[in-house]
């Protein structure tokens, strides 16, 4: 399954930058983020991929009911393990989900979407790729590490950015 295999990928490359930062800079506030800390954007693409785990189980997902555990973002090295834990529990079979959500800061309404398990993984993927462009800019304005050119550039854009090349 190719979408597994692309969590694999950017899940390594999240990785090996996680391993290059200090525990100082893991945690420290960027002021380009609106003071938000790249342990923050990592427990919040961890968290997402818990509560779909969840969901699988349960067969339905609400991401606003994920745990948002500290410890994930003082910690690169339980982050760490949790992304190793969680690539290891993505190779499911497809199956219906049902997604709750509130956009309404006023109300307690939720909406319902069916949704599936594939879908939501798809989701989580660029959900991971878009929090790793701000983590690249967290480690750009903290740290002197050089990242991959394609870290937190989606996969569509390096393919145009490609094509525009030749």
């Amino acid at each position: 399954m190719h979408i597994q295999t692309a969590i694999y990928s950017v899940f390594e490359q999240l990785k090996e930058a996680l391993e290059q930062v200090t525990p100082e800079e893991y945690h420290a506030r960027c002021k380009a983020l609106s003071n938000a800390t790249i342990g923050q954007h990592t427990r919040h693409i961890i968290e997402l991929f818990m509560e779909l785990h969840k969901g699988y189980e349960t067969g339905t997902v609400n991401y606003e009911n994920r745990k948002r555990d500290i410890a994930i973002e003082t910690d690169k090295i339980l982050a760490i393990a949790l992304l190793a834990d969680i690539s290891k529990n993505i190779e499911k079979a497809d199956k219906a989900l049902v997604l709750h959500s509130n956009y309404s800061i006023e109300s307690e309404y939720a909406i319902t979407v069916h949704t599936n398990y594939y879908r939501e993984l798809i989701y989580n993927l660029e959900h991971t790729v878009h929090h790793m462009a701000l983590i690249r800019v967290a480690i750009n304005t903290l740290t002197n590490l050089t990242l991959p050119e394609g870290f937190g550039v989606a996969t569509s854009t390096i393919k145009y950015r490609k094509q525009c090349a030749q």
